[in-house]
């Protein structure tokens, strides 16, 4: 049976406006122009500092309510166009021009546009002569190749792509002898399949030396053994000493693992990073500054401001224009809110870092990581006042400056843990006096988890193999077996 009731309910939920400001908030200063710039675009009562706007000052440039022809009432009181505008007759926006410090100017790094990989190893091959099919073969292997110079397919599967989408019937004696043409291009090793050719074609490239054969020897019939460091069982397969086995590791760790990385990295556009936070150390004191690029002077249009001012002292108002005033009056509440919103994230940004600064006040002066102390984001929520999701929104992807390197500001965050002494430390600490003890240690003999847990103990941090495991995993530091060294 059907039945209608009534419900009260009381529910949270955010507002569109409060959902856009959570999101702008998030982002980094690159994203954040990026978004004022869309905004710029997509709403025409907005205007930056640096477009073209002269503005003038109206004492009331709110328009009175009218009728239209079919009574219907518009209100147009809410709209108050002194909210955008400066008192003054030159707007504030330029008188801030020159106020900026020279590290806050907006600069553009040209990038340069070059050759691409694929056209480079092609380039490379005007020296061969190919027929019709085999040059569509080697365009296909040069296009099927990685970032790295890495061909990570079967020769099989590429015979089968040819025939599928070239419709070109070939077999896999075919595509390898092409394929070594294309390993003889520069750099040298492109187009191996794995990391041992890789390498084995790099040292066929050099001049020949004892070590050089005996390096190829070692990758080709022991690469296993050479991968895991056992230099014992080497020395004893190839009749070698430890300057033998020296040798051929210095000829080795000069070949390139990546080769095709050192052409492609050069033609990409690189990422640059803008801090949003600047920290400096004046007299001994803190001082934090937000980069002015996150504080964009926004403006009403002046254009907006004259349709208002003609609508106003027009004696006869038609369809059309009151039409206007309604498109005028929404743009005019976007515009509005966008520019509040801009001012919270200003104020929330800044509320946040400096809260996050005074708690790491030690290390901040000193640039040592040791200093760092225990935080996670609640504890700065519990500061400010404000949600842990909105402290994690500023620390996911901000940047500061700071005197010690530019850092990403979540990486300030740890959790902690008791000392010998019972006090509460940072598991970034511990990391760093970790990494220091591997650093440190004898390359002959490399430190194993239980010896490193044993030292840290004697330290003061009484920590468990595993967790030395994980924190040396978390550092891309590798067993001690890879750590050993002639």
């Amino acid at each position: 049976m059907l039945k209608q009731s009534l419900q009260q309910k009381l529910l949270q939920k955010l507002s569109p406006q409060q959902i856009q400001l959570m999101k702008m908030i998030q982002l980094p200063t690159l994203a954040f122009e990026q978004r004022i710039k869309q905004e710029l675009e997509e709403n025409p009562a907005l205007e930056s500092e640096y477009q073209e706007s002269e503005e003038e000052n109206y004492n009331d440039t709110s328009p009175e309510d009218y009728d239209n022809e079919e009574n219907e009432i518009i209100n147009t009181e809410d709209i108050n166009i002194d909210e955008y505008l400066s008192d003054d007759e030159i707007p504030d926006y330029k008188l801030h021009a020159n106020n900026y410090a020279a590290d806050d100017e907006e600069k553009h790094i040209p990038h340069v546009a070059g050759t691409s990989f694929s056209q480079y190893l092609k380039t490379q091959l005007h020296s061969y002569r190919f027929n019709e099919k085999e040059e569509q073969i080697v365009d296909f292997l040069i296009g099927s190749l990685d970032d790295a110079g890495y061909l990570r397919r079967d020769l099989l599967d590429i015979v089968d792509d040819l025939a599928f989408t070239l419709n070109i019937y070939s077999d896999e004696e075919e595509v390898e002898r092409l394929l070594k043409i294309i390993q003889n291009l520069e750099p040298y090793g492109i187009g191996a399949r794995d990391l041992q050719e890789c390498l084995i074609i790099q040292l066929y490239h050099k001049n020949q030396s004892k070590s050089r054969d005996l390096a190829i020897k070692i990758l080709e019939n022991s690469f296993d053994h050479f991968a895991k460091k056992h230099y014992n069982k080497l020395m004893i397969k190839h009749n070698m000493d430890e300057d033998d086995l020296r040798d051929v590791i210095s000829d080795i760790s000069k070949l390139n693992p990546k080769p095709g990385s050192s052409y492609v990295g050069t033609t990409k556009m690189v990422e640059q990073i803008i801090p949003d936070f600047t920290v400096r150390i004046v007299e001994n004191e803190l001082e934090l500054f937000l980069n002015a690029r996150n504080a964009p002077e926004l403006h009403i249009s002046s254009e907006y401001s004259n349709m208002l001012r003609s609508y106003k002292e027009s004696t006869e108002k038609s369809k059309s224009q009151k039409e206007a005033v309604l498109f005028i009056k929404q743009k005019l509440d976007s515009a509005k809110w966008f520019i509040d919103a801009i001012k919270q994230r200003q104020q929330t940004l800044m509320i946040t870092m400096d809260a996050i600064v005074q708690h790491q006040k030690e290390y901040f002066l000193t640039g040592d990581e040791r200093n760092l102390k225990p935080m996670i984001l609640k504890d700065i929520a519990d500061k400010i006042e404000m949600d842990v999701s909105t402290v994690s929104r500023v620390a996911n992807s901000k940047y500061v400056a700071t005197p010690y390197g530019t850092k990403l500001i979540k990486d300030y965050f740890s959790e902690s843990m008791k000392n010998a002494e019972g006090e509460d430390v940072s598991t970034l600490e511990i990391k760093k006096i970790l990494e220091t003890v591997i650093e440190n240690e004898n390359k002959r003999k490399p430190l194993t988890d239980d010896k490193l847990a044993k030292i840290l103990k004697e330290k003061g941090f009484p920590i468990a193999r595993r967790t030395v495991a994980k924190y040396r995993e978390l550092l891309d530091i590798p067993v001690a077996r890879l750590r050993k060294e002639i």
